[in-house]
């Protein structure tokens, strides 16, 4: 599995911004697609994730603002993040896991490059 990440980026103060990552490779389906960040010298933490059947959940500091969604048939996960602060400047990366692929093989855990996100006036 290979994840393009892309739609970060500099956003004023209460502003918005969508990423997207798409998943590509011989995939059949993918169980969690995911988004994490990680500020410099911090581990990275869960952002929110989302199930092949649509259950989500968020982390407290981003709910309310952003919306995690996927599109099955794109094997894109994606993440519309409004009313942006300056804490959430960071590095994003996306996730996905539990992908079976067209042989019927299984693969566990994959990372996308990371997108940078800038919340600044």
């Amino acid at each position: 599995v290979q994840l393009q990440a892309s739609g970060g980026g500099l956003v004023q103060p209460g502003g918005s911004l969508r990423l997207s990552c798409a998943a590509s490779g011989s995939i059949f389906s993918i169980s969690h697609m995911g988004w994490y960040r990680q500020a410099p010298g911090k581990q990275r933490e869960l952002v929110a994730t989302i199930g092949q059947g649509g259950t989500t959940n968020y982390a407290d500091s981003v709910k309310g603002r952003f919306t995690i969604s996927r599109d099955n048939a794109k094997n894109t996960v994606y993440l519309q993040m409004n009313g942006l602060k300056p804490e959430d400047t960071d590095v994003y990366f996306c996730n996905v896991a539990g992908v079976r692929y067209r042989s019927g093989s299984y693969g566990a855990n994959y990372w996308g490059q990371g997108t940078e996100v800038t919340v600044s006036s």
